[in-house]
């Protein structure tokens, strides 16, 4: 993973080709780019993919500082309450703009109120996964083994998704599981490899070689079609969930008042470094799908699945806490 992000990171300096701010729109230091997840995760890649192609725009080095935290709240509240003077950006996810407002009575941050729009990056979905000595070895089997066993079944829980994403299923499916609460996705990773829990929802791009290389199993995948990274695994609709489908995208705010020109510049930077043939095969390679867009479908996006998803979490019985 660390020559992973080496990789990245030189791929994206070479391949910034976006146009220099106006000295005017220079930030006056160097930039602090908040992700809500530790390092190795989607978000920090997310974030470590467009870093330097950014930097080279703002003139300015852009700075990951990757703050770990339950459902990425930490790393949203600073930035939330940034000033919006060029300095502060953010990678925000489906997780911590979408999920956490149906489960949470009171966030302390408003994700539309406290954010200005940049635009979205990337989305990948995510893998219903499993310990290998994990007796089930389908998703029927993993089903009736829950039914067997009403709570008994651990289930790592990643981010603000991956709460969402397993009480929808576990509602769809008339199971009950024992949700385990973990600090990001490395930490589920972990918990699923040692024996720590049996299972979890985890993406799609970071469980793959853990797969392939007998260190975890799959039941599904959770996007509406099968995954070109694993194209033989069945997605959990086809597999008897119908209707169940859940992905992940990712996204860069600026903290609300930032200029308008600095937005549309930071937009024009990230969409033409997605231009560049090896940041996009580097982004396929991964599993990862580009979805680089503007500040105005990002909004939308917020509008849209907001409260879509607010229904969702309140018919499987998510209470906000």
């Amino acid at each position: 993973m660390k020559l992973l992000i080496q990789g990245i990171v030189v791929l994206a300096a070479v391949a910034a080709g976006a146009a220099m701010a106006a000295p005017d729109d220079r930030p006056a230091r160097a930039v602090r780019l908040l992700v809500p997840s530790p390092p190795g995760g989607p978000s920090d890649f997310a974030g470590r993919l467009i870093a330097p192609g950014l930097g080279e725009a703002l003139g300015q080095n852009v700075v990951i500082d990757a703050r770990q935290s339950v459902n990425g709240i930490l790393s949203m509240e600073t930035a939330a309450h940034a000033a919006p003077d060029g300095t502060t950006l953010s990678i925000g996810n489906v997780g911590t703009h979408v999920m956490n407002t149906g489960l949470y009575k009171k966030l302390p941050y408003d994700p539309v109120r406290d954010f200005a729009p940049v635009g979205r990056i990337i989305s990948a979905g995510t893998a219903l996964v499993a310990n290998p000595k994990f007796a089930p070895n389908t998703i029927r089997e993993f089903f009736a083994a829950a039914k067997k066993d009403p709570g008994k079944i651990n289930i790592a829980i990643a981010g603000a998704n991956g709460q969402v994403g397993t009480d929808v299923l576990k509602s769809m499916a008339g199971i009950q599981l024992n949700n385990v609460p973990y600090k990001g996705s490395s930490p589920s990773e972990l918990a699923v490899m040692s024996g720590e829990v049996e299972v979890s929802l985890l993406s799609i791009p970071i469980v793959t070689p853990y797969i392939k290389s007998g260190r975890m199993k799959i039941f599904g995948v959770t996007t509406a079609k099968r995954s070109a990274m694993l194209p033989e695994v069945p997605t959990v609709a086809e597999s008897g969930l119908d209707g169940y489908e859940f992905g992940n995208w990712h996204a860069l705010f600026a903290p609300k008042g930032t200029p308008e020109r600095q937005l549309r510049m930071l937009n024009r930077a990230m969409v033409q470094i997605f231009d560049k043939p090896e940041i996009r095969d580097l982004v396929l390679a991964r599993g990862s799908e580009i979805i680089a867009g503007s500040p105005e479908e990002l909004a939308g996006v917020l509008k849209r699945d907001i409260p879509k998803y607010k229904r969702l979490m309140a018919d499987a019985g998510i209470v906000p806490q």
